[in-house]
């Protein structure tokens, strides 16, 4: 009787723990996954910070708002992974999301990991909504999973050229790149601006994303007399290069049009850095819709400065989110569509995709660094119309 007593207690609660279990489950809210794939080590890590603190911001907005797919609540669920800003790593990267069950990915942060990722991606059937990687390539892949949220190369270079001819009136230009997708494809669109307005460049030369020392680069150009530097790179590069130009007596000024406008460019330049100009795709942040809100956002949650990308990695986030929410569901089958079609009232402005996926009507930002901070010149593009 007692063991019949013990089986008859230990099948109770067994019973107990088994209603109490379904009922935690029923209840419990279905976490989607959203990826994000940027370089979170290296020497660009503190821009795939900034990325990361953008969506991380977004994922906490949405799930303060207890969303609910299918009728069912939601939690959003970041999970970020770092791909080194190399491209073979981008691809392992995406890989490991995919497996990982993301239903979208916000990523990768340059032309040249985007653009391998995205196959990856787009056999696994999910969106993939680049916050930046402004290299055209990406979205030309014929990939109906690739969307990005900032204006691409092409037109970067374009407007960079009439600005450089336009603006500041220069008539002897060199150009530099730094032989990534990014650079030498934005290098390439600069090239053909000018070539479209009359103008030849006096010459051409190269490095890579390593680069530390501008010397001969820098040597042959002064021989050539330009007077202006166009560089296809970013900042990491672009303030040194920018100490050499000064070091070496050079009267030239330095362009470029894309990675330049950051907290860290000002720092490592030093004084040096006066005078740089730089055209950005987007709106300044004291312009963007949302930008202050963000901008007083991002401080109060991380106490730091936003480093460069962080709002368009907020936007990519919700815009995928939202693309969800309006299809009512996670599986990428039923929300590409609606992300295809989304008109959206983000932080850095509308955002509406072409059939390429590409931002409809983009803005671009001309900076000059004047007393040692960015300060904006003027806005191109579509806020400017």
């Amino acid at each position: 009787m007692k063991m019949m007593h013990l089986k008859t207690l230990s099948a109770a609660v067994m019973f107990a723990s088994a209603a109490v279990s379904t009922f935690s489950t029923a209840h419990a809210d279905e976490t989607v996954l959203i990826g994000l794939a940027g370089p979170l080590t290296g020497p660009s890590a503190r821009i795939g910070k900034d990325l990361e603190n953008g969506a991380r911001l977004a994922i906490d907005d949405v799930n303060k708002t207890h969303p609910t797919l299918g009728g069912k609540a939601v939690t959003f669920k970041l999970q970020s992974e770092d791909d080194q800003s190399d491209p073979r790593v981008a691809v392992a990267v995406a890989q490991r999301l995919v497996d990982s069950g993301a239903a979208g990915v916000v990523g990768h942060w340059n032309t040249g990991t985007s653009i391998p990722a995205a196959r990856i991606y787009h056999d696994a059937g999910i969106a993939q909504v680049a916050p930046v990687a402004t290299g055209h390539a990406y979205t030309q892949q014929g990939f109906d999973t690739s969307f990005r949220v900032m204006g691409h190369d092409d037109d970067g270079g374009d407007y960079a050229g009439q600005y450089a001819i336009q603006t500041l009136k220069a008539k002897r230009i060199a150009v530099i790149d730094d032989r990534t997708a990014f650079g030498q494809g934005l290098a390439d669109e600069f090239i053909k601006s000018l070539e479209s307005q009359g103008v030849k460049i006096v010459d051409r030369q190269y490095v890579d994303d390593k680069t530390v020392d501008f010397s001969a680069v820098l040597t042959a150009i002064r021989s050539k007399n330009a007077d202006l530097v166009f560089f296809g790179g970013v900042d990491s590069q672009a303030a040194p290069l920018a100490r050499r130009i000064k070091q070496l007596g050079m009267s030239a000024t330095l362009m470029g049009a894309g990675g330049f406008v950051s907290q860290t460019f000002l720092t490592l330049a030093q004084k040096e850095g006066e005078g740089v100009v730089a055209l950005e795709p987007g709106l300044p942040v004291e312009q963007m819709p949302g930008g202050k809100a963000f901008e007083q956002a991002y401080q109060d949650r991380y106490h730091t400065h936003i480093e460069l990308h962080a709002p368009f990695a907020y936007d990519a986030t919700r815009v995928l989110i939202a693309a969800m929410q309006k299809a009512n569901s996670a599986d990428a089958s039923n929300y590409l569509p609606a992300l295809r079609a989304i008109n959206y009232a983000g932080v850095t402005g509308n955002i509406a995709f072409d059939q390429q996926g590409n931002l409809k009507n983009p803005s671009f930002t001309v900076y000059k660094v004047v007393n040692g901070k960015w300060q904006p010149q003027t806005v191109l593009g579509g806020a400017a119309k």
